[in-house]
């Protein structure tokens, strides 16, 4: 009851102050926010559905958005597994990335996180060598020694 009680919203606990039975309390909201499923469901298989991989510049901002859909489809009882989770994500690679994709497919996953944590160092890398371009492109010549004068 102090658990339930510390977790809600500060109106609800004014609300439900006088309830003394966990089980009842935990009823009362139950009963209030059922509905909130039937809301929540179409809006949450909408984005499920209209998700891509290629519409997002980082992995991390694509990871962050997927479990959040994720979290809304499970808190509705839809089971949602590791393997739907890697083909979501195979399957919404752009189109210029049909060979990475494939690459990372021959990887053989078996967990998301597995996928994820690949293309979250992919991308490091990838901006690491960026950088080091921009800071001295390749048709330069070599920078002078310091102590050369």
């Amino acid at each position: 009851l102090i658990f339930l009680r510390h977790h809600i919203d500060d109106g609800l606990k004014y609300e439900y102050l006088t309830v003394k039975n966990p089980l009842e309390l935990w009823q009362n909201l139950n009963d209030r926010f059922e509905y909130l499923k039937v809301v929540v469901l179409p809006k949450a298989l909408n984005d499920w559905s209209q998700l891509r991989f290629q519409d997002f510049k980082t992995v991390s901002e694509y990871n962050s958005t997927l479990f959040k859909i994720v979290s809304q489809l499970k808190m509705c009882g839809e089971v949602i597994t590791d393997d739907m989770l890697l083909e979501k994500t195979y399957r919404t690679f752009h189109a210029s990335n049909v060979l990475l994709q494939q690459q990372y497919r021959l990887h053989e996953f078996k967990k998301y996180r597995e996928l994820i944590g690949s293309l979250l160092i992919a991308e490091q890398n990838n901006e690491l060598l960026l950088q080091d371009h921009e800071s001295r492109p390749t048709s330069l010549a070599h920078l002078p020694e310091v102590n050369a004068t």
